[in-house]
């Protein structure tokens, strides 16, 4: 079988691409975790990369979980405590890495996003889509729930009622609605996905990759904490980035008229 991620690096910018479209680019029963998790690590620890893109082999994003693996659940003899293991150990490892990842992510979705697909795509910081792009947090349809942080992702994503009516229902959205809901934040022609996407990637990646990282874990971190804690996180934050050489990079490109030129520690 071939590896599920496809890892390509151009400049500042790794376009991550799910690879096994004969399975719908399921992220179970394959090598899909292990591979996002060595994938995350491999950014996080390259300081000159600053914008990831992600994005699936057509026709689809991911379609989530293999349906047909998850039959053993109940043919085969796992008590629940085992198959809790399984999710703590699996899937949610995937949904950590790409979440944490310390630098921005834009998801290109270029078909079906559905269930953990879907997920997959509200761990990411930006969304946009091709016009045959379709979205379901469609758990429910097989007796099943969000077991990869759906449920604390996704109304962050769209909010509280959008997401209640989506993960109650199982049903389908369009590109057109997901746009409309705020899910995705473009859509485009779908040959245009992927030149949109890397366009979106350089406005970002010209940024200083110290300070893309920071202000990504300050919006993380707005997330769940107060106000008050996040302004003294944003305090330590600033002491960091006023003492580093690519603000004075940028402070002395204003001064100079010029560009300027940020190099990555």
């Amino acid at each position: 079988m071939q590896e599920f991620l496809r890892y390509e690096q151009d400049g500042a910018v790794v376009t991550l691409t799910m690879n096994q479209p004969e399975v719908r680019n399921a992220l179970t029963g394959n090598t899909a975790v292990d591979e996002f998790v060595a994938a995350c690590e491999r950014i996080t620890a390259d300081q000159s990369v600053r914008v990831v893109i992600l994005t699936g082999a057509d026709p689809v994003f991911s379609a989530g979980g293999n349906v047909k693996a998850m039959a053993r659940y109940f043919e085969e003899d796992m008590d629940p405590a085992a198959i809790r293991h399984e999710y703590r150990t699996g899937i949610q490892r995937l949904a950590l890495a790409v979440f944490d990842l310390e630098v921005p992510v834009i998801a290109a979705v270029n078909g079906a996003a559905i269930g953990a697909g879907n997920d997959l795509a509200c761990m990411c910081d930006i969304r946009i889509a091709s016009e045959k792009a379709s979205f379901a947090e469609s758990f429910v349809k097989l007796g099943i729930v969000p077991g990869d942080g759906g449920a604390w992702l996704l109304p962050r994503a769209v909010g509280m009622s959008k997401a209640a009516e989506m993960a109650f229902t199982g049903d389908r959205l369009s590109a057109g609605e997901a746009l409309e809901c705020g899910l995705v934040s473009r859509v485009v022609p779908h040959g245009e996905l992927l030149p949109a996407a890397g366009e979106l990637a350089g406005r970002l990646a010209c940024n200083p990759g110290q300070a893309l990282r920071m202000a990504k874990r300050l919006l993380r971190e707005g997330q769940t904490s107060t106000y008050a804690s996040l302004l003294e996180t944003s305090a330590a934050f600033q002491s960091v980035a006023h003492k580093s050489e690519q603000h004075r990079e940028a402070v002395t490109a204003f001064v100079e008229k010029r560009k300027p030129v940020f190099k990555d520690a």
